[in-house]
């Protein structure tokens, strides 16, 4: 399932996503997604209770950006992590403890829904 132009992909507006999904959005392998996770510190997928893998919407992002540049730009392992390392750290988004980037979320889809309301 290749994709070659990652910037007509749109990532659906999720919380968390299974390693299956990601797959899927990016037509990039598990055994691939897992060996970038362990060579690139910007790919940090969460660990809920049956120790499942659940990529925030920034770790999509990024692996789409690691793929353009190794597949699309022709950089190498060691480019692609000397470019991803210049680049300006994650937003707040990224940082956030699961349970509150989770609490946050679902104060917003409910502020957009009374917003819906209003309208």
């Amino acid at each position: 399932m290749g994709r070659n132009n990652t910037e007509t992909i749109e990532i659906p507006d999720k919380v968390y996503f299974k390693i299956g999904e990601v797959c899927r959005l990016t037509g990039v392998k598990p055994h691939t997604l897992r060996y970038w996770e362990s060579e690139f510190t910007t790919i940090k997928p969460q660990r809920v209770g049956s120790k499942q893998r659940m990529y925030r919407r920034v770790d999509v992002e990024n692996i789409l950006l690691l793929k353009k540049m190794l597949h699309e730009d022709g950089m190498t392992l060691a480019g692609a992590r000397k470019s991803l390392a210049r680049k300006p750290k994650d937003d707040i988004k990224g940082t956030l403890p699961v349970s509150v980037f989770t609490m946050v979320h679902e104060v917003k889809r409910q502020l957009l829904a009374i917003r819906d309301l209003i309208s």
